[in-house]
């Protein structure tokens, strides 16, 4: 079984002279790097554009390029867009934005359990869901993106301290304190989305 080739293996075959090499590395980062954004700016929208320039940066740089950890280069990108773009803009904290790309696109109402579809039902969802996003909008810019990165991109702590230039424990703490603050700032929703019979 032939091992598939690393990204910079790819970028080398790009700087030879094939396009489809560039394509490769694209599609193979689309969607840790998309999933990160999309966690970061809330709309898919936003993220579509962010990602599209943020690939358009990146290929004025790749020739230039010599690290081995194009991944991590990427995100760094990402994050300093993210970082503009958040400057220019308040978050939108609507329920009704989509999460997610493609067959698994959803809104955060999903996620929501079905407690009955009555007005006052949904108009208490809809409060939930605020308050969810507004949770993860009040967290420091470092803990909001290692949040991003580890729960919606799935990237490993070892490449989040490579990305955000700090230590793995660095990291790790930031990831620590962000949990602590969502579960203390949620911490009525959630005992009041457990069962009855698993409440304190």
């Amino acid at each position: 079984m032939t091992e598939e080739p690393s990204l910079e293996d790819d970028l080398h075959t790009w700087r030879r002279g094939d396009p489809e090499a560039l394509a490769r590395i694209v599609e193979r980062t689309r969607k840790p790097l998309y999933r990160f954004i999309l966690g970061m700016v809330g709309d898919p929208h936003t993220a579509d554009d962010v990602f599209q320039d943020v690939w358009l940066r990146a290929v004025k740089g790749l020739h230039r390029y010599k690290s081995h950890k194009l991944l991590s280069w990427l995100f760094r990108i990402a994050r300093n867009r993210v970082i503009d773009l958040s400057r220019k803009r308040k978050p939108d904290l609507s329920l009704q934005n989509p999460v997610g790309s493609g067959e698994n696109t959803a809104t955060l109402e999903t996620f929501l359990p079905d407690r009955g579809h009555t007005p006052a039902h949904e108009a208490g969802d809809r409060e939930l869901g605020l308050r969810i996003r507004a949770a993860l909008a009040a967290l420091p810019p470092e803990q909001r993106e290692v949040f991003a990165l580890r729960m919606e991109a799935d990237v490993p702590f070892k490449t989040i301290a490579e990305i955000q230039r700090v230590s793995i424990n660095t990291a790790l703490g930031r990831m620590h304190y962000a949990l602590k603050h969502l579960r203390e700032t949620l911490a009525e929703d959630y005992q009041n989305l457990l069962p009855p019979d698993r409440r304190p």
